[in-house]
């Protein structure tokens, strides 16, 4: 119960720095948000970010450097250079040393001219449960190969890959699943992962065939504990030559953001060198 109120106390706080402005098909700005952290096996601590662009139709591609920096240890940890209209959770993390105590990591967007800051430490009332909520749901697996290995919750695994320009790429993403079904998710709302591909980062348009999908039931030797086994399948043809990340993630019927209390979704990337 205590984690649960510090889960919603959170929410509040997450909204409270995320105030509301007029929306806008362009032109407006894009704002980093703390998600919250949480701990890790080694004594590490990780920091979950997410962002919201306020623009409706502008997907923007901002670099690493002085208009996309993380720092102190920045400018480049790991943060989406391709931002996606609306509000994206639990997007990448930042790990932070054993001893990092009241030390802050700021991520710094600069934006159609406008410049937002958030800072994020390690505050004990922004701990989060992102592999367990308090139903006992848990995140999907996700992986590239049905072997694995598989990403469960906000931590990724990586794949790599290789393509020609212009030549649509076969992407096969294998997923897993408790079947837990939160209070409150439709009841008709079928399967139980939803997979969804999008640029993370890179100097081109990337086109997928399908970016949205439900898994179809496959079989295969799921990761134990799993109840539902399926895979999703889409192409991705690239516009530019050139070094790509690709993002997939992995929402069980708790939805996007697992409905504002951080479980249980999981992040996977593919990097792609396009020739």
């Amino acid at each position: 119960m205590i984690r649960v109120a510090l889960i919603v106390l959170a929410s509040a706080a997450l909204y409270a720095q995320l105030p509301m402005e007029p929306v806008h098909n362009s032109g407006q700005s894009i704002t980093a948000a703390y998600e919250g952290w949480f701990g890790n096996p080694d004594g590490t601590f990780s920091i979950l970010f997410g962002y919201y662009n306020r623009n409706l139709r502008q997907d923007l591609d901002i670099p690493v450097g002085p208009n996309n920096r993380i720092e102190p240890g920045g400018p480049d940890q790991g943060q989406p250079t391709h931002f996606l209209p609306g509000r994206q959770w639990g997007v990448f993390t930042v790990t932070v040393p054993k001893d990092f105590g009241s030390k802050k990591v700021t991520w710094s967007i600069t934006a159609n001219g406008s410049t937002t800051q958030i800072p994020a430490g390690l505050d004990p009332l922004w701990e989060l449960a992102p592999f367990l909520d308090a139903t006992g749901n848990t995140p999907p697996w996700v992986g590239f190969s049905q072997t694995g290995p598989f990403a469960k919750g906000p931590r990724i695994v990586v794949a790599t890959m290789s393509t020609p320009v212009a030549t649509p790429m076969p992407l096969t993403t294998w997923v897993a699943d408790d079947a837990v079904r939160p209070p409150g998710a439709p009841q008709n709302r079928l399967p139980p992962v939803t997979v969804t591909w999008s640029k993370y980062r890179g100097p081109g348009r990337v086109d997928f065939l399908t970016a949205r999908a439900g898994a179809a039931k496959a079989d295969f030797t799921a990761p134990s504990g799993a109840v539902f086994a399926g895979k999703a399948d889409t192409t991705a043809t690239f516009s530019e030559p050139g070094e790509y990340i690709l993002r997939v993630v992995g929402n069980d019927w708790s939805g996007e953001g697992g409905g504002g209390f951080q479980c249980c979704w999981t992040n996977a990337q593919i990097k792609v060198t396009v020739k």
